[in-house]
C-alpha cells in the first residue's frame, strides 16, 4: 500500500475591489484572518491564511483588488496584487457572475496574460443567481478563457467551497509542511490589531468616512497576566472635517469602535485587551509617498 504524497503550495485569490476576495479567505481557512466590508479596496496588503489538513497544507494569499490605479497609494495595492500573482503555485479567479463584464475588462486580460501558475475561475455570488442561469454562465466564461476548473461558489454562504477545496487539492504540488498545523496566518498581532480596528470603522462609519483612512498601532504591549494587553492605535484621516466624524459627539463613535474591536481582538488574542484609539490628521496622506511609508505601506520609495 502506497502511502499518500502531502501537498502544500500558495494558492493567490484575486479579482476586481469587492468582489468577495477576504470573505472567501475567510471561508476556506474557517477562521476570520482578513478584514471584511461591504466597500471596495478593503485589503490593502498581501494577507496570508493557512489550513492544514491530514492531507495539505494550503497557505492562500488574499490580495489587493485589480483596478486602474489612480494615485501612489492605489499603484501599491495594484502591485502588491500583481507580484503575488508571480509568487503563488496555483491561482483562483475570483469573478461576478457576469461573463460580459469579464469580457471587456482590460485589467483582467492582463492578469490573464502574466499568470504563469494553474488558473481556477470561481464565480461568487451564486446565491444571487436563478439556478436556470448558472449552466449557461458558465458555458459563456468557458468560452473566454481555458481555465483549469470554473465553479461556481457563494464565499457568504460557503456554498461550494467544499467542492472548490477538492478541486485545489488537485493541483497542489507535493511539499512539505511550511507551518505549524495550529497557525492560521503569518501576520503579527500589531497587523491583525490594526486590521480589526480599520474594519470597525468602515462598518460604523459608513459612507461619511471614505476608505481612505489609516491605522497604525504605536504600542502593543504583552503584559504579564492576568493584566490585559495594553494597544495603543491612531486612526489617521485626511481632512480636518473628517476627523469629528470618526470621534463623535463627546467621543461615543469612537467609543463604539474601540469597544466593538476590543470585543474581536479579546478571542482573537485569548486574553483580555486595554484597547486606546487615538485620531489625527494626515493631510492627503494617501497622496504622499513619505505619509504612505508612514502608514505601512511600504515599497513606494521616498
Amino acid at each position: 500500500m502506497t502511502e499518500k504524497l502531502f501537498r502544500s503550495g500558495y494558492i493567490g485569490i484575486f479579482g476586481r475591489p469587492n468582489v468577495g476576495k477576504s470573505t472567501l479567505l475567510n471561508g476556506l481557512v474557517g477562521h476570520k484572518v482578513a478584514a471584511m466590508s461591504p466597500r471596495p479596496q478593503t485589503t490593502r496588503n498581501r494577507i496570508l491564511g493557512i489550513k492544514t489538513t491530514a492531507q495539505a497544507q494550503m497557505i492562500f494569499v488574499d490580495t489587493p483588488g485589480i483596478h486602474e490605479p489612480k494615485g501612489p497609494f492605489q499603484e501599491y495595492m495594484v502591485r502588491e496584487a500583481l507580484k503575488a500573482l508571480k509568487e503563488v503555485d496555483l491561482t483562483l479567479l475570483l469573478v461576478e457572475p457576469d461573463a460580459q463584464t469579464f469580457l471587456h475588462d482590460s485589467w483582467m486580460k492582463r492578469l490573464l496574460e502574466e499568470c504563469k501558475a494553474p488558473l481556477i475561475l470561481c464565480i461568487n455570488k451564486i446565491d444571487l443567481v436563478p439556478k436556470p442561469s448558472l449552466l449557461p454562465l458558465i458555458g459563456a466564461f468557458e468560452s473566454l478563457y481555458r481555465f483549469e476548473a470554473i465553479l461556481p461558489i457563494s464565499a457568504l454562504t460557503g456554498d461550494g467551497l467544499d467542492i472548490l477545496e477538492l478541486e485545489i487539492l488537485k493541483h497542489l504540488p507535493a511539499g512539505p509542511q511550511y507551518f505549524p498545523e495550529d497557525q492560521l496566518t503569518d501576520l503579527p498581532e500589531r497587523f491583525l490589531a490594526a486590521e480589526v480596528i480599520r474594519e470597525k470603522v468602515f462598518h460604523l462609519c459608513g459612507e461619511e468616512i471614505p476608505y481612505a483612512v489609516a491605522v497604525v498601532v504605536e504600542e502593543f504591549q504583552e503584559r504579564e497576566p492576568p493584566r490585559p494587553i495594553y494597544i495603543r492605535a491612531t486612526l489617521y484621516v485626511e481632512k480636518e472635517s473628517q476627523k469629528p466624524i470618526l470621534i463623535g459627539a463627546a467621543g461615543q463613535m469612537l467609543k463604539r469602535i474601540g469597544s466593538a474591536a476590543r470585543k474581536e481582538l479579546e478571542p482573537l488574542l485569548e486574553r483580555k485587551v486595554y484597547l486606546e484609539l487615538w485620531v489625527k490628521v494626515e493631510k492627503n496622506w494617501s497622496r504622499d509617498r513619505k505619509s504612505l511609508k508612514k502608514m505601512g505601506y511600504g515599497g513606494l520609495g521616498a
